[in-house]
């Protein structure tokens, strides 16, 4: 089940029965929240399978369109877009999780819902343009770690029909092809025209992985001290062992008084907390 999320898709029509908005990705959410203890532990939420979108509307020259999807014990997620003569974007992300959801919040210190928000990070796309990204990102917002991957989008679709020209995301190559879920690091292999076959040869063994050193400052003084090599093995058709390397891999989180939050984001699909 670690694995399994649900995709969310949903297509907008007009008064006229034309498609004016059209979405198609994968996403999930890391939250850290506080315990009844004062400890602060983190979670996974998942889309579940009866996902609505509920309030979503196409949007035109003066107001903004609006994705909205709803899910699972009273937590919801939009996306709010807006468009000038050339291009479209969007504007604000939203989630907004209910630890009243026991299944995903148990023992939450604070009950209700919670709403955070923060800005879309990717540049304008032109109209008539469909927004790809097939490999996995992140957003960060407050205490919550978003994920998205394998994402279509175009708002403000002309004529009722989806674009044929696409726009990708930094993270994908002209040759990307889709990614599984986060936490698998994306394999690419090159193939090279030769004259005859060459020999093949059996795979290198998975060596120890580097030591990294990570650490955390709470204003000016080091609040969390990490010296560890790490190596992840995933199991799912096959056996997957994944080094992580500190060269490319960030820290970061945060130090309270009775608990610290450390992750590490290798840059890579993989988002390792302590």
């Amino acid at each position: 089940g670690f694995f399994q999320s649900y995709a969310v898709e949903v297509e907008i029509k007009d008064a006229s029965n034309a498609t004016c908005l059209y979405g198609h990705w994968m996403m999930r959410f890391l939250i850290t929240y506080e315990s009844n203890s004062g400890d602060y532990k983190t979670t996974t939420l998942n889309l579940s399978s009866g996902v609505t979108h509920n309030g979503s509307v196409c949007g035109n020259d003066t107001q903004a369109a609006l994705v909205a999807f709803q899910f699972g014990e009273g937590h919801s997620w939009s996306i709010n877009m807006t468009k000038n003569n050339e291009t479209y974007r969007g504007e604000f992300i939203t989630l907004t999780y209910n630890t009243n959801d026991t299944a995903v919040f148990p023992d939450a210190k604070r009950k209700g819902p919670v709403t955070v928000s923060v800005r879309d990070p990717f540049p304008p796309v032109l109209l008539d343009t469909v927004f790809v990204c097939h490999n996995t990102f992140f957003i960060e917002a407050e205490n919550v770690t978003e994920i998205f991957w394998n994402v279509t989008v175009q708002a403000f679709v002309q004529n009722g029909t989806v674009s044929k020209k696409e726009s990708r995301c930094p993270m994908d190559t002209p040759t990307s092809t889709p990614t599984v879920p986060p936490t698998t690091a994306n394999v690419t292999t090159a193939s090279t025209t030769t004259l005859s076959p060459a020999p093949t040869t059996p795979p290198k063994p998975v060596e120890n992985p580097d030591t990294g050193n990570y650490s955390l400052k709470s204003g000016n003084k080091t609040c969390f001290l990490a010296t560890v090599g790490l190596q992840l093995n995933v199991s799912q058709d096959k056996p997957l062992l994944i080094n992580i390397n500190p060269k490319t891999t960030i820290a970061d989180g945060a130090c309270g008084n009775t608990t610290a939050t450390l992750k590490l984001n290798d840059g890579n699909s993989t988002l390792i907390g302590f």
